[in-house]
Parts: structure tokens; C-alpha cells; sequence
């Protein structure tokens, strides 16, 4: 009998933890956007490491909050699905902060769950003093006893052989879920749009990043494979406001084509050639509340449809 093991680890965590770094940092690919900017990450994103012996699918997942409109209820309904049928939940922490009234709230979450939780104590590289992680495991512990407490730094990779090492070793025995090639479960065309929000997110300020939705309108590759030199995409920004599309188009359009310069470069090393990237901004008031336009900017509705290519999920 084969001993392969092979399983699904979400990660969780409270806004600005580190749980999409981390995620990248796991898999060597960049899957998920970062900015310091809450909820970032908008829904689960699937990332696929091979290992010797052992396959693990990783699920990012929004920051655990308080949920205020339609679009934040629905971050959270990923969430909790995200908690579902997993062999290993890895609830990531930021060590460089104090512990928080909203940390606990964040772990209640875990409530009643059988699965194997591992607490991450995410950017050890930012405390100077590592004898103040004792307490802050033990105030953990005070709320929950974790079936792991493992010091990490997603930015500097330290302790993060010891995390795959522990989930190897809680996962089921079971062939592969996926196909070596296979790194996530994302169309090209939602990287994309990602990779737009994230310049969006880092050159914006105010209310603008909350505001802020990005649906590609249109992706059209050569029609040969060995003519595939230029990738043309259009894609809208969405904000709420008229001010708010001020700040994203900036004086003379000058900071819209900062924030197109950026994101091409980004989407040009994903696919691996050449973009002309045509960005348009328009306002589409109150989308956090039209189901219709969540559904619209939803990843699982970015398969087929109106795409004119036949791009699929990226290995």
C-alpha cells in the first residue's frame, strides 16, 4: 500500500495577519494579492504544493471580521465553508501585535471544530525580543488549546518547513487531488483583475481601496499558440463615488497609468509575454449591497461565458 498522503489546510485568520503572504510563500507562487490594507483578500484562493510523499491544498481565505454589508457577509460565508471538511486549519496570528478583544472574537470561529488547528505566529522578523512570544502563545492558550503553536515569518520563510512538516503528518493517506502541474484553482483572468486591485490598494488612499471592484471585460489572446506574443485585456474599475474615480484616474489620468504600468508588469510575468493592458474607471454606486454585480466579480463566474480565449485555471 502507497503511504502518499494528501489533504486539504485552509487558512484563517484576522484581517492583515499575513495569511495571503503566507500562502505565496508556501507554494513559491505569487496567488494572492498583499497590500497593508484590510481584507485584501475578497475570497478563498486555492494554492497547490507538491511534496515528496504528500500533496497539500492550501485555502486562503478573508480576513475574519464583522460583517457590515452584503459583499462583507459574503467574505465571511467563505470563511465559514472554508472550515468545512479540512484535514488541518492553520489560524495565522500577527505576533508583532498585542493580544486583542478581536483576536477573540477571531477564534471563536474555531468553535466546537474537531479538525486539527495549528495557531501561526505570523512576522516573528518584526519582534526584536522573542521571549515576548511565550506569552502571547499563553494567552492563546487561555481561549483555545491549538493543536500546534509554531513561530513563522511568511516574509523571511522562517519555521514555514516546520508547518508543511506537521500537515504531511495529520493528513489522510490518498493519491493526489490534483495533477503535479496544477497550482491553483484561479482563471488567468481573475489573477489579473487581482493584480489591478493590488496596484489600486497600494497607490490609493481614504475610503478608495474598500470602494474599489475590478471585472475584466475582455481577454484575447493570438489565436495560435505559437503566435502567443501579445495578451489584450480590458478591464473597468469600479468604484462607488465620483470622487472616488478622481483619486483612482489622478491629475492628467496620472495615477490610473501608474497603476497600469504596475499591474502589466505583474500579469506579463504570469502568462510570460507581453500585454497591452486598456483600463477603463467607472462609478457603480452601492455595489457592496447588488447581489447581480457580486456575482459578476465573483472568480467562479470568470470561466468561460464571454472570455475569448479558452484560459482556465493556471498550473
Amino acid at each position: 500500500m502507497s503511504d502518499f498522503r494528501s489533504g486539504f489546510a485552509s487558512i484563517i485568520g484576522r484581517p492583515n495577519a499575513g495569511k495571503s503572504t503566507l500562502l505565496n510563500a508556501l507554494t513559491g507562487e505569487k496567488l494572492a494579492i498583499v497590500s497593508d490594507k484590510p481584507q485584501t483578500t475578497r475570497t478563498t484562493i486555492q494554492g497547490v504544493v507538491n511534496l515528496p510523499g504528500a500533496q497539500i491544498v492550501f485555502i486562503d481565505t478573508p480576513g475574519i471580521h464583522k460583517s457590515t454589508n452584503l459583499f462583507n457577509k459574503r467574505m465571511m460565508d467563505t470563511v465559514r465553508t472554508a472550515l468545512e471538511d479540512r484535514d488541518v486549519l492553520l489560524y495565522v496570528a500577527d505576533a508583532s501585535l498585542s493580544f486583542s478583544a478581536e483576536e477573540t472574537e477571531a477564534v471563536s470561529v474555531l468553535k466546537d471544530l474537531k479538525t486539527p488547528v495549528f495557531l501561526l505566529a505570523n512576522k516573528i522578523d518584526r519582534v526584536q525580543d522573542k521571549r515576548k512570544l511565550l506569552p502571547l502563545l499563553d494567552q492563546f492558550k487561555t481561549i483555545r488549546e491549538f493543536d500546534e503553536y509554531i513561530p513563522v515569518s511568511a516574509t523571511t520563510g522562517e519555521g514555514l518547513d516546520r508547518v508543511r512538516d506537521a500537515i504531511v503528518s495529520r493528513l489522510p493517506e490518498g493519491p493526489a487531488y490534483f495533477p503535479k502541474e496544477h497550482l491553483t484553482d484561479q482563471p488567468e483572468r481573475f489573477l489579473a483583475a487581482e493584480m489591478i486591485r493590488e496596484q489600486i490598494l497600494r497607490h490609493t488612499r481614504q475610503e478608495v481601496p474598500h470602494s474599489v471592484a475590478v471585472l475584466i471585460d475582455r481577454w484575447q489572446d493570438p489565436p495560435k499558440p505559437k503566435e502567443k506574443q501579445l495578451t489584450k485585456i480590458s478591464a473597468t474599475i469600479y468604484v462607488e463615488r465620483d470622487g472616488q474615480k478622481a483619486i483612482v484616474i489622478g491629475a492628467g489620468g496620472a495615477a490610473l497609468k501608474k497603476i497600469g504600468t504596475l499591474a502589466r508588469y505583474e500579469i506579463e510575468k504570469m502568462v510570460g509575454h507581453k500585454v497591452f493592458l486598456e483600463l477603463f474607471v467607472k462609478v457603480q454606486e452601492h455595489w457592496r449591497e447588488n447581489p447581480e454585480f457580486l456575482n459578476a466579480i465573483d472568480w467562479r463566474s470568470m470561466r468561460g461565458g464571454k472570455l475569448d480565449s479558452d484560459e482556465g485555471p493556471l498550473s
